[in-house]
């Protein structure tokens, strides 16, 4: 074999690991969860669709130049059902610092309670997201360092692998240059030993930066995890309280998950920026005090036990008259005692049976309404989530529900809820957001009220409303109405139980005129309380 021959079989022996690693370059992932192109389209879906996402990408960005694969890793951990990240070594090292962030996510404690209200839901994600966004600010911050020295360790094995291109290429071209015996011109020979010489030094200077780049992280690994555990902590209890106010709203996960993304994003902020929103958690008590006392309630189930009188129902005796049954001898007396309806037995005060026509909630948004009892709890909270729970219950019972907000004579507002179509939640929010304002008047609701029941009963035969009068205060109505409203409340067989909500004993007083109108009649002093209309659920 001549010289030349042996040049470049030694030449090509030199740079065959360079011309190896330029024909298949390792790969390098720009992110660290490993997504299906299903979840690639979620991700891509809720980014176009959230403004908010946008706008912290934007913020981080002046910090991170892949800010959106941070982002897009982020929320992939808690969308998927079972998250898979990208070995370490497969990364590209400018993502080092989002595969750290990321396991550290999934290592925290309060990651697997995050996931359980996220995974599948592409806006619960993305809100957990944006709950992280503090965190993520703070975290890429504090690893300019690392954020520095993975960037230079990125660039420098791009250079490498560039130089190991350019060996390949030195090498193809030496090839083209070699003669039918093999032999290669001299400065063909040199170009390629060059370009080996550079690859090798761009190698040995993307050894040291990846070096740097690691010891760096390895510091700042312990920030790190603590910055991610409060993330995950901050996005868990974020997640965890908008869904507790979606439910305490009524809104159940089903509803919210078949919303479009821009819909369920404008209610959330509804509720939370909402007047009564502060009063998420009363109304979730009320609605869940309604459902007890719902699933206790028995057909015909007796009102509120006041002495004892005479009759022959067996279900009211009271027990020192079954005690007789035990003497042989007095058997005889009871079966005479019976017969003559002449037993001893429970007297109660209320309706006996529950309602089959409509719920009307008369709710008092007068201005004293606003006033505050115990707990810093406003009248007008107690009474719209006493409204909403009654709401529900008509909604269980397939009956209608009406609220009608009422403060002076010429105020009144009606929201009507038919029951044999589901409640849109916007328009609940607008039943509770309302308030009128002014004094107080009680015959337009009530004959409003009223007169809607006629309607109904007219319409559908359907007797044995309901209507439920909620107010702070008392006032004067004619004689002229009251005879009326007498006739018609006759007539239909309707109920009026009352709620006197914080007011001073003259408005309940013996002969008031809540007294005189109301069936039932209770008054509520502590407003934190939801167990004192329990009695309601039981029997409307």
């Amino acid at each position: 074999m001549d010289e030349e021959t042996e040049r470049l079989d030694a030449l090509t022996q030199q740079a065959g690991r360079w011309l190896a690693l330029s024909a298949s370059p390792a790969e390098r992932h720009t992110t660290a969860v490993v997504a299906g192109p299903y979840d690639r389209v979620a991700w891509r879906d809720v980014y176009a669709r959230s403004a908010a996402l946008r706008e912290l990408a934007a913020q981080l960005l002046t910090r991170h130049a892949h800010a959106p694969d941070l982002l897009a890793d982020v929320f992939l951990c808690a969308y998927q059902a079972a998250p898979r990240l990208r070995d370490s070594t497969v990364m590209a090292p400018s993502r080092l610092l989002h595969h750290q962030v990321v396991t550290a996510l999934t290592q925290s404690p309060g990651f697997s309670a995050l996931r359980r209200d996220t995974a599948g839901d592409a806006y619960a994600a993305a809100m957990a997201v944006l709950a992280q966004a503090s965190a993520l600010r703070g975290l890429l911050e504090r690893s300019r360092e690392v954020r520095e020295r993975t960037g230079r360790a990125d660039r420098a094995r791009q250079e490498a692998e560039a130089a190991a291109a350019a060996v390949g290429e030195a090498l193809r071209q030496a090839a083209e240059k070699a003669d039918g015996q093999g032999q290669v011109p001299a400065p063909v020979a040199a170009a390629v030993r060059r370009a080996v010489g550079v690859a090798e030094a761009a190698e040995d200077e993307a050894r040291r930066e990846d070096g740097a780049a690691a010891q760096a992280m390895a510091a700042a690994v312990p920030g790190i995890r603590s910055a991610a555990r409060n993330a995950a902590s901050a996005a868990a209890e974020a997640v965890r309280q908008e869904a507790a106010l979606m439910r305490a709203w009524g809104v159940d996960a089903g509803e919210t998950e078949r919303m479009p993304f821009e819909e369920r994003a404008r209610l959330a902020e509804r509720l939370r920026s909402g007047r009564l929103a502060r009063w998420a958690e009363l109304i979730g008590r009320f609605r869940q005090m309604a459902a007890s006392e719902r699933a206790r309630k028995v057909e015909h189930a007796t009102g509120e036990l006041v002495g004892v009188t005479l009759g022959d129902d067996l279900s009211r005796v009271i027990p020192s008259e079954l005690a007789v049954l035990g003497v042989p001898e007095l058997r005889a007396v009871f079966a005479a005692r019976y017969a003559a309806g002449e037993l001893m037995l429970y007297d109660s005060r209320g309706e006996q049976g529950t309602g089959r026509g409509a719920v009307i909630a008369c709710v008092d948004t007068s201005h004293s309404m606003y006033a505050e009892g115990p707990g810093g709890v406003t009248r007008e909270a107690w009474s719209k989530a006493c409204a909403l729970a009654l709401l529900d219950q008509a909604r269980h019972a397939g009956r209608d529900f009406v609220g009608i907000l009422f403060s002076a004579a010429d105020k009144l507002q009606v929201f009507r809820f038919p029951g044999d179509r589901p409640a849109r939640v916007t328009d609940v929010l607008d039943f509770a957001e309302t308030f009128l304002g002014g004094g107080t008047d009680f015959q337009r609701p009530l004959g409003t009220a009223a007169k809607m029941l006629e309607e109904e009963f007219d319409d559908a035969s359907r007797a044995r409303g309901d209507i439920v009068l909620i107010t702070d205060d008392a006032c004067e109505v004619s004689e002229t109405w009251t005879r009326l409203w007498n006739e018609i409340k006759r007539r239909l067989d309707f109920r009026l139980f009352g709620i006197a909500i914080a007011t001073p004993g003259t408005a309940t007083a013996s002969g008031s005129i809540l007294e005189s109108l109301c069936d039932n009649l209770r008054t509520v002093d502590d407003l934190t309380d939801v167990h004192r209309a329990a009695d309601l659920f039981r029997v409307i």
